[in-house]
């Protein structure tokens, strides 16, 4: 579904990623793990076009996206979840989902599977974003995103920051998505057992470049770690 060969790609002067090269599967899994500072977001930005490569190619489902605005990814079934349970603070969670779903054919549609796959969001429609716990902000997140119906879904970190209870939800429902057929998604993530579990493949990142790379599951755990402590 996604392909990105030698990718380099940074802020000004500074080059982040240098010379990434990964694969999403169809309808499956790909994790990226790495401590802080490795370029994890960095590639997670630069796949739905908010940050321009300096070189290297970026192709979605054979398709040569590298060049094309986030607004026409997005267009062919992309769709990204940031760090940090960002939202609209001022509006319901509700105006949350209707800035998404107003407009699109499918939207009511879209809307009533998403509150499905998230039901304590029924309950929260009518308040405000801002006054929602992390955990609860970080399902409208998923929520909004999934409205777009995407082939690939872009998700980052997202259970950092969000309390154990949440945390084993989040990850349920992210195996749950991996696991039903017709999505494929690209995870970042700091939970490597949470990660494994999900992903078919796995990437570990470090200063920027790719030094370890593996086919997910649990027995790969120990060895992840390993080269997570080199």
């Amino acid at each position: 579904m996604l392909q990105i060969n030698d990718l380099h790609c940074g802020y000004g002067r500074s080059t982040v990623l240098h010379g990434v090269s990964l694969d999403v599967p169809a309808d499956g899994v790909a994790a990226i793990l790495g401590h802080n500072g490795a370029g994890k977001s960095t590639l997670l930005r630069a796949a739905v076009g908010l940050l321009r490569p300096r070189s290297g190619t970026i192709l979605l489902d054979g398709e040569d996206i590298t060049r094309l605005a986030p607004h026409e990814r997005v267009a062919r079934g992309m769709a990204y979840v940031p760090q940090g349970q960002q939202s609209f603070p001022h509006l319901t969670a509700w105006e949350n989902l209707r800035l998404v779903a107003d407009g699109r054919k499918d939207g009511k549609a879209a809307t009533a599977e998403a509150l499905e796959v998230f039901p304590a969001l029924r309950e929260l429609l009518g308040r405000r974003a801002g006054l929602l716990s992390g955990g609860q902000r970080q399902q409208l997140a998923l929520a909004r995103a999934l409205i777009t119906r995407p082939r690939l879904l872009l998700l980052d970190e997202p259970t950092e920051g969000i309390q154990p209870s949440v945390v084993a939800e989040i990850e349920q429902t992210v195996l749950a998505l991996a696991g039903r057929g017709g999505m494929s998604v690209l995870l970042v993530e700091q939970h490597v057992g949470f990660a494994l579990r999900a992903a078919g493949r796995y990437y570990v990142l470090e200063a920027g470049r790719v030094t370890s790379a593996g086919d997910g599951g649990s027995g790969a755990e120990a060895g992840v770690r390993q080269a997570l402590t080199v």
